[in-house]
């Protein structure tokens, strides 16, 4: 495995991480197999992965279940990352909510469903235009004195909102949308994002010793080279549809030839050579997809690989 070193981070992180949406249950995703996800868990851990990001709201609270299964007996061997502000009520209605009495309860009932005391790194999923971003600061900044949590992390946030969560306390990490063919992307599922992350958010983050965690590496597929994006979720994305669709497939198809790799390995690897990007948070519902995942690591993009590639998707 590889490892990378950021300021903000009091532990080596795995280049590749393991994301856990994919853990949520039937009701989010119908190939969910709880045996198997434990299975890919220890497997992950035991090829030297060290990170794995989960979140209440994934299956409405079974992925951190599961995750909690699979790590006991090994939880020293993993940096875990949750997050907060998306509560759901008894009728399982979905909210923003980043009020200091709803983190201090959404902390708990994570570390009880992990079976943890504490969390790694504590992530705010998405922005709550309701509640002042101080509140919500102060009450992490809290978290983190009483040992509940040792890092703060922000996902999907602006730029500009970034900046006044980072006047109220330190903040580790941001999370968000990005992958070769997406390096700036305006919104994800119809959410605008505030953020680029290619032209101004990186240099930001190393400048700060912060680290960026990358969702979507694999563009729902796309980078891993699935071609037909006909049904599911991938419908409401605009580059995966049409001529937009074609496009990125020629892309895709340029920059195999000219590297001579596969697709996924090349967009793996294209993320890791950026200083301030990873863990890459890469999901998998079978083992063999992790084995894929990891098999970009035998190798790295030098220089002029990077190039070929910026100059295909120029």
């Amino acid at each position: 495995m590889k490892f990378k070193k950021f300021a903000k981070a009091d532990t080596a992180l795995s280049a590749i991480g393991l994301g856990t949406w994919q853990f949520s249950g039937k009701n989010d995703w119908s190939n969910f197999d709880e045996e198997t996800a434990i299975k890919i868990i220890h497997a992950a851990i035991d090829s030297g992965i060290n990170f794995v990001d989960t979140a209440p709201v994934y299956g409405l609270g079974h992925s951190e279940e599961v995750v909690g299964k699979a790590l006991k007996g090994k939880r020293d061997k993993v940096f875990l990352a949750s997050k907060v502000g998306l509560p759901w009520d008894g009728n399982n209605n979905v909210r923003n909510d980043l009020t200091k009495g709803s983190i201090f309860k959404e902390i708990d009932d994570s570390l009880r469903r992990l079976d943890t005391d504490h969390l790694d790194l504590y992530q705010i999923h998405w922005p709550d235009p309701n509640t002042d971003i101080v509140e919500t600061m102060e009450a992490l900044a809290e978290l983190k004195q009483q040992g509940k949590i040792k890092h703060i992390g922000v996902s999907n946030f602006s730029e500009e909102l970034l900046a006044k969560a980072m006047e109220v306390t330190e903040v580790a990490s941001h999370q968000g949308l990005y992958n070769m063919l997406e390096q700036n992307a305006e919104s994800y599922h119809g959410i605008p994002l505030g953020y680029k992350v290619k032209d101004s958010l990186l240099a930001k983050l190393e400048e700060h010793g912060q680290f960026f965690l990358p969702y979507s590496p694999l563009m729902q597929g796309l980078l891993a080279g699935k071609t037909d994006f006909s049904t599911g979720v991938c419908t409401n994305n605009p580059e995966l549809q049409g001529e937009q669709l074609k496009l990125n497939l020629e892309r895709v198809k340029k920059i195999t030839t000219e590297i001579n790799k596969p697709i996924q390995e090349i967009a793996f690897n294209w993320l890791i050579a950026q200083k301030a990007v990873g863990p890459i948070i890469a999901g998998c519902t079978k083992l063999s997809q992790l084995e894929s995942n990891l098999k970009a690591i035998s190798w790295e993009m030098d220089e002029d690989m990077m190039s070929v590639v910026e100059g295909i998707l120029k």
